[in-house]
């Protein structure tokens, strides 16, 4: 039996090495864009600052959802350096760790230029992530694509505890230029694995590469999964987005909402995340997409209730039951994007899937605090749930539409 058991954890440790460097990479995106907007509307938010102010500071990530803007750029030029992706991930990377050092001299510098500068180190994580999904596309065999999804979405929540929850947690002892200079060491380091994975010889091996059609035909086949990612997208940053502001507001101090954004639900979507990829090959994808809605659309009824009631200990346990619901829902929606960006420019593909949108969610994502604000914490999600049921509705549709295509796909 010991022998046995030896033989299949061995078969195990060879089947996920491979998915380290991608895990780095996700490791870097969570926790730079953790660490640049994940803290900051928590902190000014302690300190008095309105709700529709709190909003702006998610142009941060506005980046994420332009990617789509240079995407093509990405597919069309090779830089003179390692492979076509690796090149790309090398040069972009590097740059987010230099602007990340240039940003850690100015804690005192206008509040503009570091919004401009954070927004640049944003775009330059966005175009690392870009890059990396394409190598993803074309050298990873789709059956074993899960499991990169579920790397991604572990190491982007390993990304937010290490950004959000230490950083933000150790901030008082770091101090601005610490913090950040730890951000940036952290994305140098997490480069490295990347660098040896063998793009050239691995190239192909992720799917028959269509003839090119014509980029207006291409975007005729991603209208429909776009439009359902972009309002799924739109809907579960309503229903879950501005939860940890509710908390605020219901009093739970900042030292433990910050603890329980920078930790305890990174943790928990974390073991949803490694969850997610079996339970997928299961139960089928759209069974565990309308599940995971489900439970999220129950959660936001939780959060109405300890809203209307003040009952802060409800919503943080309602918080907390959000997010485990909702980590049920990345791997299969990412393993999605990853066969819909089955084209010959995947970068672009990917980029037009994830962050168009992504961009187009972006007004509600800026709107949401000042809607809460509006309509008060009950009426806020009273109203976010029955749009979430129909944005997760479309999504599986779409889905199970893509999926009627390839039975040997679980559905």
């Amino acid at each position: 039996m010991s022998g046995n058991a030896s033989v299949r954890a061995a078969g195990l440790v060879a089947e996920l090495r491979p998915l380290a460097p991608f895990f780095c990479l996700y490791v870097t995106f969570g926790a730079t864009l953790g660490f640049l907007s994940g803290g900051a509307p928590l902190i000014l938010r302690s300190r008095g600052m309105e709700l529709a102010e709190i909003g702006l500071l998610q142009l941060i990530n506005l980046p994420v959802g332009l990617t789509f803007l240079w995407a093509a750029l990405l597919d069309r030029v090779r830089l003179p350096v390692l492979g076509h992706r690796i090149g790309w991930i090398t040069v972009t990377l590097g740059l987010t760790v230099a602007l990340l050092v240039v940003l850690s001299l100015g804690e005192h510098w206008p509040l503009g230029v570091l919004l401009a500068l954070a927004v640049l180190a944003a775009a330059c994580i966005a175009t690392m992530d870009i890059a990396l999904e394409a190598l993803v596309v074309e050298t990873v065999p789709a059956r074993q694509r899960t499991y990169v999804a579920s790397a991604k979405l572990c190491g982007a929540s390993l990304g937010g505890i290490l950004g959000v929850g230490v950083l933000l947690g150790s901030y008082e002892m770091l101090g601005w230029r610490g913090a950040v200079l730890a951000c940036a060491a952290l994305d140098a380091l997490c480069l490295l694995p990347i660098l040896a994975y063998p793009e050239a010889r691995l190239r192909g091996a992720g799917c028959a590469q269509p003839r090119w059609s014509g980029s207006f035909a291409r975007l005729r086949e991603l209208v429909a999964p776009i439009l359902a990612l972009g309002a799924y997208f739109a809907a579960a940053y309503l229903v879950s987005g501005p939860n940890t502001l509710a908390l605020l507001d219901l009093g739970v101090p900042l030292a433990q909402v910050g603890f329980l954004t920078g930790t305890v639900l990174p943790v928990v979507n974390l073991v949803m995340a490694a969850l997610a990829a079996p339970l997928t090959a299961r139960f089928g994808t759209v069974r565990l997409i309308l599940a995971g809605g489900f439970g999220v659309i129950a959660t936001g009824g939780l959060m109405a209730v300890a809203c209307a009631s003040g009952a802060s200990g409800l919503a943080v346990g309602a918080t907390v039951l959000n997010f485990l619901c909702g980590g049920i829902l990345g791997v299969p929606v990412f393993n999605m994007i990853y066969r819909w960006a089955q084209g010959p420019q995947p970068a672009t593909d990917y980029a037009l899937l994830f962050g168009a949108a992504f961009f187009s969610a972006m007004p509600l994502r800026v709107a949401a605090p000042a809607l809460a604000g509006w309509a008060g914490w009950p009426g806020y999600f009273a109203g976010a749930m029955p749009v979430y049921a129909a944005a997760v509705a479309w999504l599986a549709l779409v889905v199970a539409g893509t999926l009627r295509t390839d039975p040997a796909e679980p559905r």
